[in-house]
């Protein structure tokens, strides 16, 4: 590529420099200059990959709660989710994507409505972004609310496209299935990808097609996670919840299983509460692992400490009778960093392997 996103990012002068007398943008221009200084390293590594998408700007811990910017391979998007950007700001994102060679586009996802920016119409279908060597389908604009690639799971993917040769792959919770066409495309030999979206599932077939690989390899499922990874487990679907319609499921194990739930919500099948029950979808998570498999497991709640994830995750196994040969908790990369105040950033990824099976005396 000619040079460095984070280069242009750092050289750019502002033409109209001298007609900053907002403070409010002035402000936000340091503010974006100061966030591209931390990311210089990470968008040269992304970069030389081939890489084209991270968060330019993670307002929550870089001075603008509310504000998030976020390159999709050929679109800067941003998204404001308390108040609306006002004019003045605006212009200077809409100034940052011009000189940075990409289109621009704002959402907003406040209480107050708002049409925020739609993109050029050259830009309003779908696009293409890439991650570990994997295109994506994206969109700016979409029936949903959320991106379709998570960025802040990028340490996740990174770790699929080392392990995921020749193993089998469960990915719960989804949602657009980019971690399974990581999978696909760096050679799982079968995947499971399940969500109750079928929007959102497909997507990820676009994702497969657009690496050459049949949608048939992602092995999508719309259905509940909760009664499915307890069937895969080997598991009953408990109470009232086992009448409901659903999937019937053998019990399977898998060498590589990606569980990413939301942080909180509630089905016709229990609820799902990662502070305070994680446990109750670790088990089955855990239970599927064939010996010497990789359990990857996500926490985003701010309260929840990487310590008190690994002892949780730990604990659950022990009383599962699930044996790990290690466990490690680590955070996302540098373009989501911690919000002040706090000592660690809250998004979390526990890598558990188990222990492989006594070799045969």
């Amino acid at each position: 590529m000619p040079a460095s996103i984070a280069r242009v990012f750092l050289s750019r002068k502002l033409p109209a420099r001298r007609a900053l007398s907002s403070p409010c943008l002035a402000e936000l221009d340091t503010l974006l200059r100061a966030a591209a200084d931390r990311r210089v390293g990470l968008v040269a590594r992304l970069s030389a990959l081939g890489d084209d998408c991270w968060r330019v700007f993670h307002g929550s811990a870089e001075g603008r709660p509310g504000l998030a910017l976020d390159r999709y391979g050929p679109i800067l998007l941003a998204q404001t989710f308390r108040e609306p950007l006002d004019a003045a700001d605006l212009a200077l994102l809409e100034g940052r994507a011009r000189d940075l060679g990409l289109a621009f586009a704002w959402n907003h996802r406040g209480v107050r409505a708002h049409p925020g920016l739609p993109p050029d119409a050259d830009f309003e279908g779908d696009l293409v972004c890439q991650e570990n060597q994997t295109r994506f389908a994206f969109r700016a604009r979409h029936r949903g609310r959320d991106p379709w690639l998570f960025l802040d799971l990028r340490a996740a993917r990174a770790r699929i496209a080392r392990e995921a040769r020749g193993r089998d792959f469960l990915n719960l919770y989804c949602y657009t299935a980019a971690a399974t066409a990581v999978a696909a495309r760096h050679g799982a030999r079968a995947c499971a990808s399940i969500d109750f979206a079928a929007s959102a599932l497909e997507v990820g077939a676009r994702h497969l097609e657009l690496n050459g690989l049949a949608p048939a390899l992602g092995g999508f499922l719309r259905e509940d996670c909760i009664p499915a990874a307890r069937q895969l487990a080997g598991l009953a679907v408990k109470g009232r919840a086992a009448a409901r319609p659903h999937a019937r499921l053998a019990a399977r194990s898998f060498d590589l299983v990606l569980l990413d739930p939301p942080a909180k919500s509630v089905g016709p099948f229990g609820a799902v509460d990662v502070e305070h029950d994680h446990p109750a979808l670790l088990k089955p998570a855990l239970l599927c692992l064939a010996p010497g498999g990789v359990l990857l497991a996500t926490n985003h709640v701010a309260s929840v400490s990487r310590a008190t994830f690994a002892a949780v995750l730990a604990r659950t196994a022990e009383k599962c009778g699930v044996e790990l040969s290690s466990l490690e908790v680590e955070g996302p990369e540098e373009d989501f960093p911690a919000s002040p105040g706090e000592s660690e950033p809250a998004f979390k990824l526990a890598v558990a392997r188990r222990a492989a099976s006594p070799a045969a005396g």
